[in-house]
């Protein structure tokens, strides 16, 4: 059986071991790098099948490696976990703005952090459902194989986090999402964002839509929905 690699990339010595370690006996290949620098040309050469990655690392940060990997079609798939110390929720909604798919912050249990690897792995091994790859609603169009959002046929350039709202709430036009759905929906469960992240994305989601982000009806104390009109 071909073991998984894993990426993870931390200037600290001790949590690279320790990683190394714990990743190994749970049947992963481990790749390490101990700046950012080393970290992107590593998963960018070796194709890892998920990246583990410290913000604070010399050289280049964990986030614009984040970045750069997610803005690169050959790397944009490749899952990705930040590691960090900080607390700040400007770092937390950062790091989803730049494609992140999970948080964790130090200290951690390695075995949990092992868990939330083997779950993205697996949420990215499920099938895409070919009917809904194109979501359309009104002047709005979602193609969600090549991951493109028009508006009368002009494109928008949106997040990550963004497209996954949109395409969450195109759905089923007309349904409520409560803000904690699409907590739960978008980022991940552990990660220790607050309910106001959601509103925050919202509102730059319909300053990016133009005059159609009035589609997107705020829920006063509830959520969010779109309308056809």
């Amino acid at each position: 059986m071909v073991r998984k690699r894993i990426l993870i990339a931390d200037d600290e010595m001790d949590v690279l071991t320790l990683l190394e370690t714990r990743l190994s006996a749970s049947g992963y290949e481990v790749l390490k790098a101990s700046d950012g620098v080393a970290a992107l040309g590593r998963a960018r050469a070796d194709k890892p099948a998920l990246a583990v990655l410290d913000i604070m690392m010399p050289g280049m940060s964990g986030l614009e490696v984040c970045r750069t990997l997610k803005a690169d079609p050959k790397t944009a798939c490749m899952p990705i976990i930040l590691l960090t110390a900080r607390n700040e929720e400007i770092d937390r909604v950062l790091g989803f703005e730049f494609g992140a798919d999970d948080y964790v912050l130090k200290p951690f249990s390695p075995r949990e952090l092992a868990l939330r690897i083997a779950a993205l792995l697996r949420h990215r091994l499920q099938p895409v459902s070919t009917p809904n790859a194109i979501l359309q609603l009104g002047p709005i169009s979602v193609d969600r194989f090549a991951h493109r959002v028009t508006v009368q046929k002009r494109a928008v350039e949106l997040t990550r986090t963004e497209f996954k709202l949109l395409s969450i709430l195109m759905e089923t036009p007309g349904r409520v999402y409560s803000r904690d759905e699409l907590l739960d929906s978008v980022w991940p469960a552990q990660a220790n964002i607050e309910i106001r992240t959601v509103d925050t994305h919202m509102r730059r989601l319909r300053e990016k839509l133009g005059a159609r982000g009035k589609q997107i009806q705020t829920i006063r104390g509830f959520g969010y929905r779109i309308d056809n009109a």
